[in-house]
């Protein structure tokens, strides 16, 4: 990651790990999503997916009854590499998402870092 590019970071951001459902061109995966924010999200995945492949993802807020489907874009990829502990996955950024699903992960980012004191 760039150096300084956590301050041009405006939304505010969540250190937490929440089950995701994600597929792109016939394949669905599993994994587990951190640092969600209502703009986008990072993928744990040993197998991140190409930047700039568009993904539909599933994610199961704890604040819903049923998972929200979102549109999202692969931004960035952290490869496995035995020489840095970096977490592998991918970083994917909404798109198409509406205004009530971006105040939906806001709040919850919201009531999540309060809860868990981050």
């Amino acid at each position: 990651m760039p150096e300084g590019s956590d301050n041009k970071r405006r939304a505010r951001r969540l250190q937490h790990e929440l089950p995701v459902a994600y597929r792109s061109v016939g394949s669905f995966l599993t994994d587990w999503a951190t640092d969600i924010s209502q703009g986008g999200m990072f993928i744990n995945t040993r197998t991140p997916l190409p930047v700039g492949t568009d993904v539909k993802i599933l994610i199961q807020l704890p604040t819903i009854e049923s998972p929200i489907g979102l549109s999202g874009k692969v931004t960035r990829v952290i490869a496995i590499d035995a020489r840095d502990r970096s977490t592998p996955g991918m970083g994917i950024q909404f798109t198409d998402i509406d205004p009530s699903r971006r105040e939906q992960l806001e709040t919850l980012v919201k009531r999540l870092q309060r809860d868990l004191g981050s």
